[in-house]
């Protein structure tokens, strides 16, 4: 049958949980489709690689809410034919117990496009999270996977007695409710009851928990769903490594704005936090659209230093230099490691920086002189280097190159907010539009600052006990979670 529908559905693997283990395809999708259809996802956080503008339909399957394949498949072939460009997240594998082929059928009778995008399965992604290979030299030359559960019953489509006898590791998915008579079919197969298991829940996630038992004793161990299990002699290696990072099961929230959030988040992931993002503020552009920023660039030869206070003073200033060449003699200067890496990114080095990544470290260590400072900053921003420089001797022109902004924010997540281990504030605007939105009361048991000014404001705000940095970056509120955590 030849395709009518101008839009495209793309079956999309999400993998089993870590965000990191997303496909580069399946990202770039996510990141241009006009409509995401997903399913209960093990991870939410994959759904901040969407458009902000995209529509996003809950099509997950929980016990309070059964949703019919039949008006999955409705739903995909109805926004292709309104000529969208349509991601199906589905977790794992859309072809490893997904039911994409199922989907894939019905779009092809309706004459939709699809293309499909694999993503790593839990049956092999998991074991490996949990360090155990599905297969190893001298122990296990294959490995079957296997679903142990079907709409509520179990299985009798698996001939596991023929499965015992075949050899090698048995990975069985969604069999954590029949695990009791998946054991017994499997020893009166001929497997010994002593043979290794490993049950893995959560497998990828921050939250993940290993548990190893004996064939024999599968069904009388506690093991809760969702779970892995991994059957065979493999399963008595344990080659651990995720379960090893420091922060595993932690839950930290991070208020940064989403664009400059991305670099804390896979910090805390890597070492094994789970993570969520809820931006507290969001940069806008300076009330008078650039024009003052525009023009003291247009005299930029008229100036001795220019002195960049943060990442985003940098970003917004080099959009506006169409040649370099015009800085050449000019002094260029940050506040802190993080702005003069921002700076390195244009091959340009910065001549000052000082020890602590503070305004008033700064003003104390810079030298004095005489001549005109262009200060790049936040509209509305602290005066203490205009002021400080000036009482140095120096002309301080300061332009404003960005607005803070408070974002619209679901006050429903301060309940969720409240419970989690800790949270991060990198500014005092994120502490300020935080405590607005949700309250003090919301805040978690630890909370994170980036350095003394930030903190000034907390307590202000009446936020006690708050756990400041001891350097002023994202290294510095990387290093406080790990002693505030452990």
């Amino acid at each position: 049958m030849g395709y009518k529908a101008v839009g495209k559905v793309y079956l999309v693997g999400a993998g089993p949980g870590d965000p990191g283990l997303l496909t580069l395809r399946g990202r770039e999708l996510l990141s241009s489709a006009e409509v995401v259809v997903y399913d209960y996802l093990s991870d939410t956080s994959l759904l901040e690689f969407c458009d902000p503008k995209a529509e996003l339909i809950d099509v997950g399957k929980r016990p309070d809410r059964p949703v019919a394949q039949s008006e999955i498949n409705e739903v995909l072939i109805s926004k292709a034919n309104q000529a969208k460009n349509v991601v199906r997240l589905k977790g794992g594998d859309p072809f490893v117990f997904g039911r994409g082929g199922e989907e894939a059928l019905d779009l092809i009778a309706a004459g939709v496009e699809f293309e499909i995008v694999p993503g790593i399965s839990s049956a092999i992604a998991v074991p490996a999270y949990a360090g155990v290979p599905v297969t190893h030299r001298g122990m296990s030359t294959s490995f079957t996977v296997v679903t142990g559960h079907r709409h509520g019953k179990a299985t009798d489509q698996v001939d596991w007695g023929s499965l015992a006898k075949l050899g090698g590791t048995i990975v069985v998915l969604m069999g954590v409710a029949h695990r009791a008579e998946i054991a017994e079919k499997l020893i009166r197969g001929g497997l010994a009851p002593s043979t290794p298991v490993l049950a893995v829940r959560w497998g990828t996630r921050s939250d993940q928990e290993s548990t190893r038992t004996q064939l024999g004793l599968l069904g009388a161990t506690t093991i809760k769903s969702p779970a892995t299990l991994v059957i065979g002699e493999v399963a008595k290696l344990n080659l651990a490594w995720f379960e090893k990072r420091p922060l595993l099961g932690k839950r930290v929230v991070v208020t940064r704005t989403r664009e400059q959030s991305s670099q804390l988040v896979n910090r805390l992931r890597q070492l094994g936090a789970s993570v969520l993002t809820v931006p507290t503020i969001e940069i806008g552009p300076p009330s008078d659209n650039f024009a003052k920023l525009e023009s003291s660039i247009r005299r930029i030869t008229e100036f001795r230093w220019v002195i960049f206070t943060s990442t985003n003073t940098v970003m917004r200033f080099f959009e506006r230099i169409e040649d370099l060449r015009v800085l050449s003699g000019l002094g260029i200067a940050a506040i802190g490691d993080s702005t003069a890496h921002e700076v390195e990114k244009f091959r340009i080095k910065c001549d000052f920086v000082p020890s602590k990544f503070v305004a008033e470290q700064f003003v104390a260590e810079f030298p004095k002189g005489e001549g005109d400072i262009l200060l790049p900053q936040a509209e509305n921003a602290r005066q203490v280097l205009r002021q400080g420089l000036a009482e140095k001797g120096w002309s301080v022109e300061v332009v404003p190159v960005y607005r803070n902004l408070r974002p619209a924010l679901d006050s429903s997540l301060g309940q969720q907010i409240a419970t989690w281990d800790a949270i991060t504030f990198t500014s005092s605007s994120t502490a300020e539009n935080f405590c607005a939105a949700f309250g003090v009361g919301q805040l978690p048991a630890k909370v994170i600052s980036i350095g003394p000014v930030t903190t000034s404001t907390l307590e202000r705000l009446g936020v006690g006990g708050s756990v400041t940095a001891e350097r002023h970056d994202i290294t510095g509120v990387v290093n406080a979670l790990l002693k505030s955590l452990s």
